[in-house]
């Protein structure tokens, strides 16, 4: 955007902040490339943010700060400039990182970066939007979610070591039953393990006795005991080979892993369960679990990287900021008629999509458009990323207007 300035108008100060872990680094520049303050650092400090915030209130004119959203480093300094009353808005690294490329040598400082984020804040003036910070429930669940994604990465990590090493002492455990999870993040298969972790545990005794082990076991866990199970289990046992023999170092290990398998699934369903009690007192929760293919797990997920739909301005900004708009390949003549997902968004949120249309492809709902619409791309010979991630753009421009409407009604409704 190109500024005239004139004796007597408004004059325009764009703060460019690059923000790093601890510290940021900040320039301020004016139209036509006027330097008023070369970069420094700025610690994430009261003191220096509080310094920070009276120097920017004291420049004359119409001020705007732009910073990258980087992770959880930016927030200190967003939150403090943007609870002082100043007009701040947090952009996506790749836009910055696109950005005033017109050199060929690649040198990279934090005060070149700042410098650049400057120029961004003037040349895109008036499409710049303001931070409007997330109430304390949304940004709980988006906490929430983030590390109900690191559990879960721990407890696939625990369950394949567990796997790997209950294959050397009883080849194919975790097949043997396909009970669900529970509500406290317990399996059976994981239990049983515990009880019976080598093949000579079952083998070595008769069925009587296995069938009253087995009782005892289903009784203390609380599991239902289907009589014809220990036998199948005893049948099936006999055909096995281990490769570690019954000793008292390999049971230690595998109940070590166990241990350590059932804390993480504990943390994973009780982070679960904070986030679906969270996210039901959020207006569109509802509406979010009544589209095909949400639960309890993926609705709040959804709410939660998606946030507030209002601060998106149409269907196609949520698809960009979740990654799976289609890009655009025209040149001449030639017009590309497949092209690649951006994938410049929320890498979470993407996850989720893919785990959505995977849920609709297995449950078939006939009635539901973004189903047919899958059914329809697959069935064209579409591939696999191809089709999942136009049924998760599908997805999500309905998405956008069901929930747009819902808080529309319920913004009518408390007028």
């Amino acid at each position: 955007m190109q500024f005239i300035i004139l004796g007597g108008t408004n004059m325009y100060n764009a703060v460019g902040i690059d923000v790093s872990k601890g510290k940021s680094t900040v320039a301020v520049l004016q139209p036509g490339g006027i330097v008023v303050k070369k970069p420094y650092d700025v610690s994430h400090t009261a003191s220096d943010l509080k310094d920070l915030t009276d120097y920017i209130r004291s420049l004359d004119g119409e001020t705007k700060v732009v910073m990258e959203s980087t992770g959880r480093y930016h927030e200190p300094i967003l939150h403090t400039l943007s609870g002082a009353g100043l007009f701040v808005s947090a952009v996506n690294p790749h836009l910055i990182k696109n950005y005033g490329n017109n050199t060929l040598r690649n040198n990279k400082s934090d005060p070149i970066d700042s410098r650049k984020i400057a120029r961004y804040t003037l040349d895109n003036w008036t499409e710049l939007r303001e931070y409007s910070s997330m109430d304390t429930t949304r940004e709980q669940l988006k906490t929430l979610n983030t590390q109900m994604s690191f559990f879960t990465n721990q407890k696939v990590a625990a369950k394949s070591n567990l796997i790997s090493l209950l294959d050397m002492t009883y080849p194919g455990v975790n097949d043997l039953f396909d009970s669900p999870t529970r509500d406290d993040g317990s399996e059976k298969w994981v239990d049983y393990a515990a009880s019976f972790w080598h093949v000579d545990c079952v083998r070595k005794i008769s069925l009587n006795a296995f069938t009253e082990r087995y009782r005892a076991f289903c009784k203390r866990h609380g599991y239902c005991f289907q009589p014809s199970k220990p036998e199948e289990l005893y049948n099936a046992s006999k055909e096995l080979v281990p490769v570690f023999p019954k000793e008292k170092e390999y049971k230690e290990m595998i109940l070590m892993c166990i241990k350590q398998l059932n804390v993480i699934s504990a943390n994973v369903e009780r982070t679960r369960q904070k986030m679906n009690q969270l996210a039901s007192t959020l207006p569109e929760y509802s509406t979010v679990m009544g589209m095909c293919g949400v639960g309890p797990t993926f609705g709040p997920q959804l709410i939660a990287e998606i946030g507030d739909v209002s601060r998106f301005t149409h269907r196609e900004a949520l698809t960009a900021f979740a990654g799976v708009d289609p890009g655009v390949n025209e040149s001449g003549k030639f017009k590309s008629k497949s092209n690649k997902a951006s994938k410049c968004g929320s890498a979470r949120l993407r996850k989720t999509l893919f785990l959505i249309m995977s849920c609709l492809l297995q449950t078939q709902p006939i009635d539901d458009p973004v189903y047919c619409f899958l059914d329809k791309k697959r069935s064209e010979g579409k591939p696999y990323h191809v089709y999942m991630t136009a049924g998760s753009n599908k997805f999500l421009r309905i998405y956008y207007g069901k929930v747009k409407e819902c808080l529309r009604a319920q913004a009518e409704a408390d007028n």
